[in-house]
């Protein structure tokens, strides 16, 4: 299936104590879903016997494998693709024991990013929590936010698929690694699927922009439709950011650490910052 290219092997360590929920994050199209499917399919040839595609395997009795994965609808049930993906999620969060294996792609995508993140970020609560699940999870998600539950919620470690930038372009290298990620690179991969380019480079100022909504506060519509204008002076000048602090936010950079695509995000960054001071 993969003449091109060589299948990279990952190594998958998970208890029902202190590993018992993985946080995945990393690029779209780095292997996240290849990995956790990965898992599920070791998990469920071992249950029938099999001998399995691994050097070594210790895995445990396991009374069901739960996945939510990809994308679907029911218009003839008059379910959106949506209502589609909670109704799969309650039946897992219903159904899931210690002794279940749970892969959850991309939960809460279909909605707004609060609601998302918020229906997300619970799921992991209570999935992760020993009294009300304790299900071995694998779980692939472009909310870093939810990094943050590890040190916080017992169980809960952080995985991420390591990638190497090299200028403008991306390497994936397939490697399953501890820790968050802090980048999606969703416009990069944009750009490969040949979406014009007149398409990314706004995608990337509008990205740049929103960054800037993010730091200073705001409306991020407002702030896509109204950079660089008088308007939003006052509102900067009330959270207090002043040239002294943009030139001390210009003179922390360090330029050699920079790749070029980091260099030009961050000059545009400072731009917008700038026609605000």
């Amino acid at each position: 299936m993969m003449p091109d290219e060589s299948f990279v092997p990952n190594d998958t360590f998970m208890d029902g104590d202190d590993h018992r929920m993985h946080i995945i994050t990393g690029p779209n199209m780095a292997g996240k879903s290849t990995y956790m499917r990965q898992v599920a399919l070791i998990t469920l040839m071992a249950h029938m016997g099999s001998f399995v595609p691994a050097s070594r395997a210790r895995i445990p009795l396991t009374d069901c494998v739960y996945t939510r994965v990809g994308a679907s609808d029911d218009l003839a049930g008059g379910q959106s693709t949506f209502m589609v993906e909670m109704s799969e999620m309650a039946y897992i969060l219903r159904s899931a024991t210690s002794r279940s294996l749970v892969i959850l792609d991309e939960i809460g995508r279909g909605t707004s990013t609060f609601d998302g993140l918020a229906i997300a970020w619970a799921a992991v609560e209570f999935l992760s929590d020993k009294k009300k699940s304790g299900a071995r999870t694998l779980f692939a998600t472009h909310y870093h936010e939810l990094s943050e539950l590890e040190g916080h919620q017992d169980g809960v470690v952080n995985f991420c698929v390591a990638v190497k930038e090299m200028g403008e372009e991306v390497v994936f290298l397939r490697k399953i690694r501890p820790g968050g990620a802090d980048k999606s690179f969703g416009i990069y991969v944009a750009r490969l699927a040949g979406v014009p380019k007149a398409v990314v480079a706004r995608a990337q100022e509008i990205e740049a922009r929103l960054e800037v909504s993010h730091e200073v506060g705001g409306s991020l519509g407002q702030n896509i439709l109204t950079a660089g204008k008088k308007e939003t002076r006052q509102q900067v000048d009330l959270l207090g950011y002043s040239q002294t602090e943009f030139v001390e936010e210009v003179r922390a950079l360090d330029v050699l650490a920079m790749t070029p695509m980091d260099a030009l995000n961050k000059l545009f960054l400072l731009k917008e910052k700038a026609l605000k001071l």
